[in-house]
């Protein structure tokens, strides 16, 4: 049962609107699709904590044998780069461990694939685009690709894809997909930030649309990032203090490297995006309380950044899953119906329907 998500049937803004439904060449049908079964949120087994626990299982009854090949605590955090290490370099048990959590996820993620693919709003979906933290790993694209597997042999006609950019970069490039048509013409790049539940990025994107005007070329040529949870007690004012300290910082940083950066700020952030800026719900991991009626982000970056060179500064937010999804798009252009799914600390999604 889908029991909270943003569909286009809910928006039908114009381009600049904070969670838009229309974007140039592109609809977002929906996103934060919810969907439930007896045990909870389905998504949820499909998350990067659920990787983590398949893990701690396959430890526990190694342990059983006097085998646990790992150094941590059961409940310790294992960095993506040790089990990676371990798969390809580690004794048996330690390979044995993590091909076993990844088969049990690709399981997972596959049947949780099916149940997105049976709701209304993904009817037609072809091809899944796999981002979020999990999927730059080599465990990571391991498990997309054997659940890809999975849905061939259950006769599940889908494509299941990693994303093509480095997650961090595409939480920052896909902004480029908000932007006005005139930004390409006129300017270099733009000012992308990207909020997550543990880091706040930011990075001066370039489009490149001379070398290939689908994005295809667009990168990150200059990156900060705050690891904010590392802060105990950090209220919200605090934690947009330092987003705009960061984009000033960049900004600045461009003008040294004469890059022409357009007055444009595109904002990835987690939960669902009224149409004024403000956050209606998911936004529960950010620091202080995010999701209420008077705090809205884009006007205070705004306030704080009026004018990028010339001109009146523009900021446009949308959800973190629609903007990595929107990274992907250059590749989508022949398809017709396609969705994300991003694997992090849950499972973010959003569908998308390409225009004429």
């Amino acid at each position: 049962m889908a029991v909270s998500e943003k569909t286009s049937a809910d928006v039908s803004a114009p381009i600049g609107v904070h969670g838009g439904a229309l974007l140039p060449g592109i609809e977002v049908v929906s996103y934060n699709l919810e969907v439930k079964d007896k045990d909870g949120f389905v998504g949820d087994k499909a998350s990067g904590r659920a990787f983590r626990a398949f893990v701690r299982d396959w430890r526990v009854k190694l342990r059983e044998l006097g085998k646990d090949p790992f150094e941590e605590d059961l409940d310790a955090r294992i960095s993506k780069k040790k089990l990676d290490k371990f798969l390809a370099e580690g004794d048996a048990d330690g390979a044995a461990v993590v091909q076993g959590a990844i088969e049990d996820f690709a399981h997972n993620l596959a049947d949780v694939v099916q149940r997105f693919l049976a709701q209304k709003a993904w009817d037609g979906v072809s091809r899944i685009v796999v981002g979020g933290g999990l999927s730059e790993a080599r465990v990571g694209e391991l498990a997309i690709a054997r659940a890809a597997a999975l849905l061939r042999a259950d006769d599940v006609d889908v494509e299941l894809e990693p994303l093509r950019h480095h997650p961090d970069e595409g939480g920052l490039i896909g902004c480029l997909h908000l932007a006005p048509s005139w930004i390409f013409s006129g300017y270099g790049g733009i000012i992308a930030v990207d909020i997550g539940g543990s880091n706040i990025r930011c990075g001066v994107v370039r489009h490149n649309a001379k070398k290939d005007p689908d994005l295809k070329k667009a990168d990150v040529c200059r990156f900060d990032l705050w690891r904010h949870a590392d802060e105990d007690g950090l209220s919200r004012e605090a934690a947009v203090d330092r987003l705009v300290k960061m984009i000033r910082g960049l900004i600045a940083e461009a003008e040294a490297d004469k890059l022409s950066v357009a007055p444009f700020i595109g904002i990835a952030c987690p939960g669902l995006i009224n149409a004024d800026g403000t956050i209606a719900r998911g936004a529960q991991n950010l620091p202080g309380k995010w999701d209420s009626e008077h705090f809205r982000l884009p006007e205070r970056i705004r306030e704080a950044i009026p004018a990028i060179g010339d001109h009146d500064t523009m900021v446009v937010m949308h959800n973190d899953a629609v903007i990595q999804g929107l990274s992907a798009r250059p590749w989508m252009t022949e398809t017709d119906k396609w969705a994300v799914l991003t694997i992090g600390t849950g499972l973010g999604n959003a569908c998308f329907l390409t225009r004429g």
